[in-house]
């Protein structure tokens, strides 16, 4: 018997590890990995420089993904998602896929210091350069501030990773 369909959702801060935990979820549970550093990416080359320009297109691109998680969802297909889930708002969103298509979700929250996650934001500068569109100390610095744990209020599923 097919296992029924899981919405695996992301959160923590900006280099804490949401990314390789993602691939390792995906693989683990035989479920479709959608990057949205991936797609922003390749649609907008070049086009995402401020916080501003980053949340035009990632409204965008929720505009787009949305009826094609939906879709994968109801044909039993599980899917990670590798999208920030850092605030309440775009936790809601998120939701909103888990609820619009009665499939369970689970909230990944990765739990890592600042100094820890821009230790790893210097490593992955290294690594891959061109790939990010926020890389220094002080983008992490900024983009933190918005960042908003889970709250209990949210009756979220939660799996905790140090």
């Amino acid at each position: 018997m097919k296992d029924k369909p899981k919405l695996h959702l992301m959160c923590g801060k900006m280099a804490s590890g949401k990314s390789t935990l993602a691939v390792t979820l995906a693989r683990d549970n035989n479920a479709i990995l959608i990057i949205e550093d991936e797609w922003l990416t390749k649609l907008y080359p070049d086009e995402i420089h401020t916080i501003n320009d980053y949340i035009k297109y990632s409204i965008r691109l929720q505009n787009v993904i949305t009826p094609h998680v939906s879709l994968l969802l109801n044909q039993g297909i599980s899917v990670v998602l590798d999208f920030p889930a850092n605030t309440k708002k775009q936790r809601n969103w998120l939701l909103s896929l888990s609820k619009s298509t009665k499939v369970s979700h689970l909230l990944h929250y990765v739990v890592a210091s600042d100094e820890k996650c821009k230790a790893q934001l210097k490593k992955r500068n290294k690594n891959n350069p061109d790939q990010i569109a926020f890389t220094s100390e002080e983008e992490f610095d900024t983009i933190n501030q918005y960042f908003q744990p889970p709250y209990e209020s949210e009756k979220l599923n939660i799996r905790r990773h140090q």
